[in-house]
């Protein structure tokens, strides 16, 4: 008996999901009245979490961290040039391009 209304309810709503309801821009309209409390939480938790990581970074001397990295770095480099595949370097610009469009075009979206 279950496998029965089982194929029932599979049928009913497949046939449901494949129709398309028009709303004539109804949908967006509901969305752009939301309150814009969500917007304004969103953005003092970001403040907050921007702040708490700049306390973090201060109190553990993140400072100190990134200097001895970046004199590492550089005394490294000096010493033995680095060999960098041509096409690992395109890779990874194309990649970066394509996060960063990504970044843009869903900001757009956030944006609407």
């Amino acid at each position: 008996m279950d496998e029965q209304n089982e194929k029932l309810l599979r049928q009913f709503f497949s046939e449901s999901a494949e129709q398309k309801i028009e709303d004539n821009g109804f949908t967006e309209k509901v969305m752009d009245r939301l309150p814009v409390r969500v917007k304004r939480y969103t953005r003092i938790w970001t403040i907050f979490c921007v702040l708490f990581a700049a306390v973090l970074f201060t109190v553990f001397h993140g400072w100190e961290l990134l200097l001895v990295q970046f004199e590492v770095f550089i005394r490294t480099s000096i010493a033995e040039p680095p060999h960098a595949n041509p096409l690992m370097v395109v890779f990874t610009l194309f990649c970066l391009m394509m996060i960063g469009i990504y970044e843009l075009l869903s900001y757009e979206r956030v944006i609407r």
